[in-house]
C-alpha cells in the first residue's frame, strides 16, 4: 500500500511538473506570422523590443506583446445586406450626413492602411494595441470627416456621381493624421452616396423634364435650319432665272425656237403674233 501510495505521489508530481512546463515553454515563445511584427512588454511596460517573423523567446509570466498587422489593412463601413460580400478586417456602419443644401445622405466608404514597422514602438506605448489604434485613430477621424466634407457640397455635385474630390479632401486631411500616429495611408475610397428616395425621384423627374425640353429645343432649331435651307435655296433658283434671263441674245432665241419647232405652222395666229415666238422659252419670273 505505501509503494503504491509513493508511485501515485510521483505521477501527480509529475503530471504538475509536465504543466508547468508546458505553461513555462507556452509563455515564453512567441511565434510572429508573416506581415506582422510584435512589441514586448514587460510587466505592462514597453520594453522597445520588436519581434519580427519567425519564432523568439521572451521572459515567461513576465512578458507579453502586442501584435500589429504591416500589411494592407481595410477598415470598411458597409452595409447589412447579405449580397454585399466584404473582405475588410474592420467593419463598421455607414456615415450618416446632410449636403450644402439640406439633403441626408449615407456615405459608403474604405480606408486601406498598414501599421508602420517604425512607429510600432511609439504606438504601443501611446495608444495601445492594433484593435485600439483603429478604433481611435481610423475609425474616430475618418468618420469625422466622412461626415463633414460631404456637408460642403451640394446633392447634386455628388448625386452625379463626382465624387473624387470628396474623397481627394478626406485623404489629404487623414494623411498626415495618420502618420503622426504610426499609420500609413493607401488610399481612402467612397463606394457609394446613397441619398433618400423622394430625393432620387426628384431628380429623375428633373431629369425627365430636361431631356423634353432639349428634344423640343432640337426641333426648333431644326426647323429654323430646314426654313433657312429653303430660303436659301429659292434664292439661288431666283438667281439662276436672273442669270439666264439676262445671257439669253436674239440669236440664241432663234435658234432655241428652231430646236424647239416641230416643222408645223401655227393654224391660228392673233394680230401681232410672229411667227418666231419664243415667249414659252424664256424663263417666267
Amino acid at each position: 500500500m505505501v509503494l503504491d501510495k509513493n508511485i501515485k505521489r510521483i505521477i501527480v508530481i509529475s503530471g504538475i511538473a509536465l504543466v508547468l512546463a508546458i505553461m513555462v515553454l507556452y509563455s515564453s515563445v512567441r511565434i510572429v506570422n508573416a506581415g506582422s511584427v510584435q512589441v514586448v512588454t514587460s510587466f505592462g511596460r514597453v520594453t522597445g523590443r520588436i519581434l519580427e517573423p519567425g519564432m523568439h523567446l521572451i521572459t515567461p509570466f513576465a512578458d507579453d506583446t502586442f501584435e500589429y498587422n504591416t500589411r494592407k489593412v481595410i477598415y470598411e463601413t458597409t452595409s447589412a445586406d447579405k449580397q454585399h460580400v466584404s473582405s475588410a478586417q474592420y467593419k463598421d456602419f455607414p456615415v450618416d450626413t446632410n449636403t450644402k443644401d439640406g439633403q441626408q445622405v449615407i456615405i459608403y466608404y474604405t480606408v486601406r492602411f498598414s501599421v508602420d514597422p517604425a512607429k510600432v514602438t511609439w504606438v504601443a506605448q501611446n495608444i495601445g494595441d492594433e484593435l485600439k489604434l483603429v478604433d481611435t485613430i481610423v475609425k474616430t477621424d475618418s468618420r469625422i470627416w466622412a461626415r463633414n466634407i460631404p456637408r460642403e457640397f451640394e446633392a447634386e455635385h455628388l448625386y452625379t456621381g463626382n465624387v473624387q474630390e470628396v474623397q481627394n479632401r478626406i485623404e489629404a486631411i487623414l494623411r498626415p493624421v495618420f502618420s503622426d500616429n504610426g499609420i500609413i495611408l493607401d488610399e481612402v475610397g467612397i463606394r457609394e452616396i446613397k441619398f433618400m428616395d423622394e430625393y432620387v425621384q426628384e431628380i429623375e423627374a428633373k431629369q425627365i423634364e430636361f431631356v423634353k425640353i432639349q428634344t423640343e429645343k432640337n426641333r426648333a432649331e431644326q426647323a429654323v435650319y430646314q426654313k433657312a435651307a429653303r430660303i436659301t435655296q429659292a434664292e439661288g433658283q431666283a438667281a439662276e432665272q436672273e442669270l439666264l434671263r439676262r445671257s439669253i441674245t436674239p440669236e440664241i432665241i432663234q435658234k432655241m425656237w428652231v430646236e424647239k419647232w416641230n416643222g408645223q405652222l401655227p393654224s391660228v395666229m392673233g394680230q401681232g403674233t410672229s411667227l418666231l415666238d419664243v415667249s414659252g422659252l424664256l424663263p417666267k419670273r
